[in-house]
């Protein structure tokens, strides 16, 4: 994701640092420490761009532990901010990270996640950039460390050519696709879906939303 540089970025980050994860030793010796109920299963989202879904799921969801991750910091701002300024109250279950999703295993300790959620990643067009790709087998290799045996992947993008090499790389991963629709937002689970900034944009658009549920 593409932003300007938000003036006083790093004063505003600072200011919303109670919900903001900075040390990946802390987070590797126990990665529930900056939550109140540790016992919550944990959820991370890998790239969550302005926040519009962590912050949604971690208002829907009270009953998990979601970590939100973004590489970019002026892109991650926008998220902290958002969630500082909810109205009722800060989300106690939800907190951010500026990080990359190549240094996963850096962070997180192995089967430590139940749920993993990617939302329209980078679907890096270019033959030669497949491995770029968050779905690709490399990066699958790196959710199989962290997550736990028999936890899930939500991944939803609204790129078919994406959708279709997930799925291929899913199946070479020998992981169990256990769920997925072509047009999510006309199947039996747009009711209870969250919905991403750019996914409100992409339907408005008239484009299909594609999704698959993926077991570790």
């Amino acid at each position: 994701m593409r932003m300007r540089k938000k003036k006083h970025r790093d004063e505003r980050i600072s200011a919303c640092s109670d919900l903001l994860i900075e040390n990946p030793e802390m987070l590797m010796k126990d990665p529930t420490f900056a939550f109140s109920d540790k016992s919550l299963p944990l959820a991370l989202e890998i790239g969550c761009g302005k926040g519009n879904f962590a912050v949604g799921m971690a208002q829907k969801r009270q009953d998990i532990n979601l970590i939100a991750m973004e590489k970019v910091p002026d892109v991650c701002c926008v998220a902290l901010e958002k969630a500082m300024r909810q109205k009722d109250a800060r989300p106690d279950n939800l907190r951010f990270v500026i990080g990359n999703a190549d240094n996963l295993n850096e962070w997180f300790p192995e089967h430590s996640v139940n749920f993993l959620f990617l939302n329209f990643s980078d679907p890096w067009p270019k033959a030669g950039h497949a491995k770029r790709r968050l779905t690709h087998l490399n990066f699958l290799e790196k959710y199989k460390r962290i997550i736990k045996p028999g936890g899930t992947l939500y991944f939803k993008t609204d790129n078919e050519g994406l959708f279709n090499f997930s799925l291929e790389q899913f199946a070479l991963g020998g992981l169990e696709v256990v769920w997925t629709s072509r047009d999510l937002h006309r199947s039996d689970r747009a009711d209870g879906n969250i919905m991403t900034e750019y996914e409100m944009s992409f339907s408005e658009k008239g484009f299909p939303i594609y999704m698959a549920e993926v077991r570790f």
